[in-house]
């Protein structure tokens, strides 16, 4: 049987790979679809930032990139059913 702490390591272990993964999408996460014009000062300390933030709550970020993910496909399929008329 598994125990607590291997369970607690997987998953902060997995919320980093996922914060590894999605640092360069992460604008997606909150902003939407546009990346910001300004660029980090330091991108090592934003994407230490980022991929601490995923392995606490990347449960709730896949559910966001998920919301995210069906709102842009929604607004496509608006835009083109707007040409198409």
């Amino acid at each position: 049987m598994i125990n607590d702490t291997t369970v607690i390591s997987l998953f902060i272990l997995f919320g980093a790979c996922f914060g590894f993964v999605t640092y360069s999408q992460r604008h997606l996460f909150s902003e939407g679809p546009h990346k910001p014009k300004t660029s980090d000062d330091n991108p090592f300390e934003s994407r230490i930032f980022w991929v601490l933030l995923c392995a606490l709550l990347w449960p709730i970020m896949v559910v966001t990139r998920i919301h995210s993910a069906w709102l842009l496909h929604k607004r496509r399929k608006q835009a083109q059913h707007a040409v198409l008329h």
